[in-house]
């Protein structure tokens, strides 16, 4: 009963699968489904000709991973091909210098950092255990919440 019902429409059964892929497709923007929707309509295609339901299925798998292999790569890469490199947001304060702004009472205090703002800031536990007073350069490490977590920044030789 449902062989004989794949078998009258198939047809049926290879656009649902085409607008599921397309749908998830939507929400998850990385050509795979959009690979999948178009071995769908391989298997679609082949529907209307005698061929056996097992047949397309396939088919249409085979077309699918033929464009996953061969053409999705070449669509990802022109997708990211102007992408900003650029660090943002708590990428990019990770690495940065700053100084230390108000002396640090135990473990916290206040620095300012390259760019001009000014953080709550707490010492690594890792850290030496001798105070930071004001002007003391240190590099942000870690951000926790709205804190930045500081280490002192390795001095140089006179």
């Amino acid at each position: 009963m449902l062989l004989d019902f794949l078998i009258d429409y198939a047809w049926v059964v290879w656009v649902c699968l085409i607008l599921i892929f397309l749908v998830i497709e939507v929400f998850t923007l990385d050509f795979t489904f959009l690979m999948l929707a178009v071995g769908s309509v391989a298997g679609l295609a082949v529907s209307f000709t005698p061929i056996d339901f097992w047949l397309q299925i396939v088919i249409a798998a085979l077309v699918a991973v033929l464009l996953i292999f061969a053409v999705r790569p070449s669509l990802i890469r022109r997708l990211h091909r102007g992408d900003d490199p650029t660090l943002s947001n708590v990428d990019a304060l990770l690495g940065q210098p700053a100084t230390v702004t108000a002396d640090f009472v135990g473990a916290n205090g206040y620095v300012k950092l390259l760019n001009g703002e000014t953080w709550t800031a707490r010492l690594t536990p890792t850290s030496s255990s001798h105070p930071l007073e004001i002007g003391d350069r240190v590099v942000v490490v870690s951000i926790d919440g709205a804190t930045a977590v500081v280490a002192p920044a390795e001095r140089t030789a006179p």
